[in-house]
């Protein structure tokens, strides 16, 4: 037997941060993770039990039907759409088609905390920018950028705190961004965005340095199958696929986005419920005192700093689950009436 060092990773992922999942607590109301409260509508729940009874085969590994039906019902040039493991997938996807070692990844922070995870393992360096009044920093951001910068993460609206850019301030960030550096528009929460001028990234795609990023994992209530998808020039979808694990959209997940598409009018419905429920939560919550900035996603963030674990625990000890980031603030689903009501309660008892 020969002897010698002992086989090793690679030392820079030791400083790797986990992603931290919203916690899941049995008989809990679970206000953490942004998703859509209730099931899937039937319709996608059938399709879903249908594709089940061919899991023995392999799912197509172009995913053909679920791309021709993502490109007709968003209007887009299939050429110009890659689908994927969520969007967190195609965030990893994006930063590995576009960089090598050294390369930058520029990004608002607090944001979307897959960012600097998906940064480091493709070996490019992350830049936070620090947010102003809770908001990406457009400005920040473009002073940020050098000339190692290959990829800006824009979250519109941005998780954890809701905010959003608007269309006027979007459009002289994108006139001003080198053509050289794209420019992911993620949108995970579009679908919950009411004020008009909040801009959909799609109207951007004239530009060939922009990518539009969105998810079935909120508003389409897919969050335990996986999918998701980007729009960007051909030429950087080509990557984006290019890098993609073979199968990773399996067979369950491509019917189920279909399913999805075609239960539309249903999901959006439950969205719009969402942002009134969204209305009256933030309202409950500045009257008793917190200072929750607007928003337009399906959360709300309570910038609690060192308070932010006392009040977490709080809410765990009345059985309501939110994300905690620790010495920054708390992040709470906006969930169905009585799940909303359990959550402020929770804050209202919380000693102030």
């Amino acid at each position: 037997m020969m002897l010698g060092m002992p086989v090793t990773v690679r030392a820079d992922l030791a400083d790797v941060a986990d992603y931290v999942a919203g916690k899941k607590l049995p008989g809990a109301i679970i206000l953490s993770s942004n998703e859509l409260s209730g099931p899937a509508p039937a319709s996608v729940l059938a399709a879903i039990a249908d594709a089940t009874a061919e899991v023995n085969r392999y799912p197509a590994i172009g995913a053909d039907d679920l791309m021709d039906r993502t490109a007709a019902h968003f209007g887009v040039d299939r050429a110009r759409l890659a689908v994927g493991c969520g969007s967190v997938g195609l965030c990893q996807q994006l930063v590995q088609a576009l960089c090598v070692q050294g390369d930058e990844v520029v990004f608002g922070w607090r944001s979307f905390e897959a960012y600097p995870i998906v940064t480091q393992i493709a070996m490019a360096r992350g830049v936070r920018v620090p947010l102003v009044d809770n908001a990406i920093d457009l400005a920040g951001l473009l002073a940020a950028i050098t000339d190692r910068t290959r990829l800006v993460f824009v979250a519109n609206p941005n998780n954890p705190t809701g905010t959003v850019v608007r269309t006027a301030e979007l459009t002289d960030f994108l006139d001003r961004v080198p053509s050289n550096v794209l420019v992911v528009l993620d949108e995970a929460y579009r679908e919950f965005v009411t004020d008009a001028d909040v801009p959909d990234g799609m109207g951007f795609l004239d530009r060939q340095n922009v990518a539009v990023l969105r998810t079935f994992s909120k508003a389409y209530a897919l969050a335990g199958i996986r999918l998701g998808y980007v729009v960007a020039a051909p030429e950087v979808a080509a990557g984006v696929r290019k890098v993609q694990i073979p199968f990773s959209v399996n067979r369950i997940a491509q019917a189920a986005g279909i399913a999805a598409m075609d239960a539309e009018a249903e999901l959006m419905a439950r969205c719009a419920d969402v942002t009134v429920e969204r209305i009256r939560v933030r309202a409950a919550l500045v009257d008793m005192g917190y200072a929750v900035p607007a928003t337009q996603a399906n959360f709300v963030w309570l910038p609690l700093g060192e308070r932010t674990a006392e009040f977490n625990q709080h809410c765990l000890d009345q059985k309501v689950v939110i994300r905690a980031f620790v010495g920054e603030g708390v992040r709470a689903t906006v969930g169905l009436p009585a799940e909303n009501d359990a959550f402020l309660e929770a804050a209202r008892t919380f000693p102030r």
